[in-house]
């Protein structure tokens, strides 16, 4: 694996700078309001006219990120540049970093956009992942599944967030039909009782099966890195899933402290391996043998690190800006225990509900319309309040 040199420490980006981030979502929009705290502008790049993070940002650039002129007046506008979510084209990344240092590096967003290359990159760093599989047609999914066994998760390599792009596979299962199925060439199959007809195409896009992982929790670690190689880890924190989008964060994740030791000591292995500047979640499971398995990497801000803006001494959001501007990473202490519940679709609608609450914080993200399955915002309820 080819890894990016580690930039040189750079001097100090001071306030009154403009940061430019990539990507107009609330993810963005919580790092604008950091950045302003700390006295920083920010320069938002969205293809979305109504994205969240233009009612923050000093300025914005509403274009495609095909557009290559648009990109250059973007990274000459600005000192530094991070981004907000990895489905972002690394190509259009790249552009940006031939005028302005973007952290974290184009290399390390091509990793953790393509679960082979992230699965590959973090085996070669000593840390164990799920069992997996490259698989691009009928042929490699039969071979794949013969060495890993069933059940076993197919998912797109590439794209996949909250779920999407990923399907269980049970022994019982037609597989060649669900082949067909999620490589989108449902017009040539017919099927009765007793056969299926199939006129086969190459799939438009390559996949990864991984082999089912028992576990007993879902927990990730964010930590932090400089240019100069320090590195600050937040608290493990307990995940919950419901319809595979985050509904609830635990904090801290209900294991022993010499678990938590280990997962934040793989968090800092990754980080330090990968050459990150910036801000990382290192997404794991922990099995019933108290075994942990890296499961998905997110080099930004992440929805289970929301809690650190109400609990801890530094968010994981100003944090972010002192990695990329090169000051010192702030103290992430745990100021008390917490839980962060998503607020989803119709969720918003109980928005006066937690204002009511003393120890609940509310954290709504301006988006006009609620959708199932749109995060409209979170509420953070400190110590046991609320839970």
């Amino acid at each position: 694996m080819n890894l990016p040199p580690i930039p040189n420490p750079q001097s100090p980006i001071p306030p009154s700078s403009t940061i430019g981030i990539i990507g107009g979502g609330q993810l963005g929009r919580m790092l604008a309001i950091a950045a302003a705290q700390m006295g920083y502008h920010t320069h938002i790049f969205t293809p979305e006219v109504d994205a969240p993070a233009r009612e923050v940002a000093k300025h914005t650039t509403v274009a495609s990120y095909d557009s290559r002129d648009d990109l250059k007046r973007f990274a000459r506008s600005v000192d530094v540049v991070t981004y907000e979510f990895e489905n972002i084209p690394v190509a259009a990344v790249a552009d940006i970093a031939r005028h302005v240092n973007v952290f974290p590096s184009p290399e390390i967003l091509a990793t953790s956009q393509h679960r082979l290359l992230e699965k590959q990159a973090i085996n070669t760093l000593g840390v164990a992942t799920a069992p997996f599989a490259p698989v691009s047609n009928q042929e490699e999914l039969n071979a794949a599944i013969k060495k890993l066994g069933l059940p076993a998760v197919l998912k797109t390599a590439t794209m996949g967030y909250d779920g999407k792009g990923q399907w269980m596979l049970q022994p019982r299962d037609n597989l060649e039909k669900i082949w067909l199925e999620v490589t989108g060439d449902r017009k040539q199959v017919t099927e009765n009782k007793h056969e299926t007809s199939v006129t086969r195409n190459p799939p438009p896009v390559t996949f990864i099966l991984e082999g089912f992982v028992d576990f007993r929790m879902e927990i990730s670690v964010i930590v932090a890195r400089d240019a100069r190689g320090a590195t600050e880890c937040y608290c493990p924190v307990q995940n919950i899933h419901k319809d595979h989008i985050l509904s609830e964060t635990i904090v801290p994740a209900p294991i022993s402290d010499a678990l938590a030791q280990k997962a934040q000591a793989i968090a800092e292995v990754i980080a330090s391996g990968l050459n990150l500047v910036g801000l990382m979640a290192v997404e794991m499971f922990v099995t019933n043998n108290d075994e942990i398995i890296v499961n998905e990497l997110a080099p930004r801000p992440h929805n289970s690190g929301h809690w650190t803006i109400d609990a801890c001494v530094t968010s994981q959001f100003e944090q972010t800006i002192r990695a990329i501007c090169g000051l010192p990473l702030g103290s992430t202490e745990k100021l008390c225990d917490a839980k962060m519940r998503n607020l989803i679709g119709d969720d918003i609608n109980d928005w006066q509900k937690y204002l009511a609450m003393p120890n609940a914080r509310l954290h709504l993200y301006g988006k006009k319309e609620a959708r199932p399955g749109r995060k409209m915002g979170h509420v953070t309820f400190l110590a046991s309040a609320g839970a």
